[in-house]
């Protein structure tokens, strides 16, 4: 883990992008004022959920870890009975993150194997290579451990932490974009889930054309998913 970034002070004050009615905000738009705007406005929103993120207890956040993992086996034992066979990828947790690696990590005993994600190329979609606790790691991109050797591997099921997320399953991440890259790319896709705080949820991140909503989003207080979805 690396230790967690302070917030930093902008130059340029927020938008008024928080006072848009939702009801009126028109995903597809490209206007680039308006993509500008919402960018701007994001910055300012991760920085204040991150920021409150970061002021928990590791206990807190251990605790929410341990509720998730409960309703993520929930809900994957209702969506496919069972993990045999499967990859499942996550993350190597950072800034404060939830710590899903025990679960990741207990995949093997049900059958399924876990992967991470690693940053290959700049600007371009992740890859994937298995993970276990006997994994030889090396220093990544953002000095994020991930698995030295191993062929890439397409994940049936992705885990993505969720920096902020909206009642259409739309998730606020790190804003480089490589989740949504990936996602994109994929053939075919994974199944998407979005993991995060309950405290997390805002009235939306302002979609954009690249961005690609999760099946569902779990948080410790259950399973939330996109709006008109079961």
């Amino acid at each position: 883990m690396t230790k967690d970034d302070k917030t930093g002070q902008y130059a340029s004050p927020p938008c008024l992008a928080h006072e848009v009615d939702p009801t009126y905000f028109d995903p597809l738009a490209v206007d680039p004022q308006q993509a500008s705007d919402v960018a701007r406005w994001r910055k300012v929103e991760r920085a204040r959920l991150l920021e409150a993120r970061a002021a928990l207890s590791v206990a807190a956040r251990q605790a929410a870890a341990q509720a998730i993992a409960g309703h993520l086996d929930q809900f994957l034992e209702d969506r496919f009975g069972t993990l045999q066979g499967l990859t499942v990828s996550a993350w190597w947790p950072i800034k404060a993150e939830l710590d899903l690696r025990f679960w990741l990590e207990g995949l093997a005993a049900r059958g399924a194997r876990g992967a991470l994600p690693i940053v290959a190329t700049r600007a371009a979609p992740l890859i994937f290579r298995v993970w276990n606790r006997q994994a030889r790691m090396e220093r990544g991109f953002w000095n994020i451990p991930v698995p030295a050797e191993g062929a890439p591997v397409l994940p049936d099921i992705t885990l993505s932490p969720v920096v902020g997320w909206d009642a259409e399953s739309y998730r606020l991440g790190y804003g480089g974009g490589y989740f949504d890259r990936t996602l994109a790319a994929a053939s075919p896709r994974p199944l998407a889930i979005g993991i995060g705080l309950d405290a997390a949820r805002i009235p939306t991140i302002f979609p954009q054309p690249h961005d690609i909503a999760m099946q569902a989003i779990i948080t410790e207080t259950g399973t939330h998913f996109e709006k008109g979805r079961p």
